[in-house]
């Protein structure tokens, strides 16, 4: 296994991280024991980090993680959010962070997280995330109950914006840097380089759209999006590779982010994570597979209120 320090936290992270909301049945229901074994492999493999939200499967994924780790809580980085616990629910108040650590620790079957990140801060008000969401993570800190805060969300700018404007620890971004985007790289990395916050990055398959099987019906990507990254799977597959694989390694080699986190619930999914971190990447075949997204790379959809798009 691989690892870099995240920001200036003094964490060692593995490049490969253990994305856990698909123990919450998020895209299809899944067998508890066997993410069980999942995470009891990633463990034994190297992988460190582990991230999850009570948002993922209305708390079932942080229930299942915090069982899964229990005997392995020591030899991991656990990360959970706060803010959002459901579609449309979202209470970024300085009164439910201080309720939502207590549950989450109780789910999670620990004293203290590492990590603790405001989840998809493009669906609050961002003069509350700065003046009243932070603050009351930071007294959580100072409590002892999470030892490193931060944000996460998928529209780059309100995160830019929340970087600069208070001191934070981690930065989470998600489809924003894979073999479909790379924007992550010019807008949001410098300044996470500047202020020295760690960051982390999700969502090596686009939310499915870099997969063989596609993305779920939900996806918000447009038609377009979807019918180049179909292309682009069948190309791989024509050349003799695997779109997802080549996806994970390409991510992997990213230097300017501490991790990668990919969602894994079967042991089958940590060694595919693991071959594609052993094997060299394929940049010919990279450059090939940018060709056919042509405009569609570095698309994106609309996530959260009209004023921090």
């Amino acid at each position: 296994m691989q690892y870099r320090p995240l920001g200036r936290t003094g964490l060692e992270v593995s490049v490969i991280g253990f994305g856990a909301s698909p123990l919450g049945d998020v895209f299809g229901v899944t067998d508890p024991e066997e993410g069980e074994r999942a995470v009891h492999m990633a463990v034994d493999e190297g992988i460190n980090l582990f991230d999850v939200s009570p948002y993922y499967g209305v708390t079932l994924a942080e229930e299942r993680l915090g069982a899964a780790l229990r005997g392995r809580r020591e030899r991991v980085i656990l990360s959970t959010k706060c803010g959002r616990y459901g579609v449309d629910n979202f209470d970024f108040s300085a009164r439910r962070i201080a309720a939502s650590i207590e549950e989450s620790l109780g789910r999670l079957q620990t004293d203290h997280l590492d990590v603790l990140l405001a989840h998809d801060i493009e669906f609050g008000d961002l003069n509350q995330i700065i003046e009243e969401t932070i603050p009351a993570m930071r007294q959580l800190q100072k409590q002892g109950k999470a030892r490193y805060i931060g944000i996460s969300g998928y529209p780059l700018r309100p995160l830019v914006r929340v970087v600069q404007a208070v001191p934070l620890d981690v930065v989470l971004s998600y489809c924003h840097y894979n073999l479909l985007a790379d924007d992550m790289d010019a807008i949001l990395a410098p300044v996470a380089e500047q202020f020295e916050v760690g960051l982390i990055n999700a969502s090596p398959f686009s939310m499915g759209l870099l997969t063989e099987q596609g993305p779920p019906e939900w996806h918000p990507a447009a038609k377009a999006t979807r019918d180049a990254a179909k292309r682009a799977a069948e190309y791989a597959r024509s050349r003799g590779a695997d779109l997802a694989e080549l996806a994970l390694r390409f991510c992997f080699d990213y230097p300017r982010a501490a991790t990668t986190l990919v969602g894994m619930v079967t042991r089958e999914q940590v060694r595919k994570s693991l071959r594609a971190l052993e094997r060299p990447a394929d940049r010919q075949l990279v450059r090939e597979i940018h060709a056919i997204f042509g405009d569609a790379f570095n698309s994106s959809w609309l996530s959260g209120r009209e004023e921090n798009q």
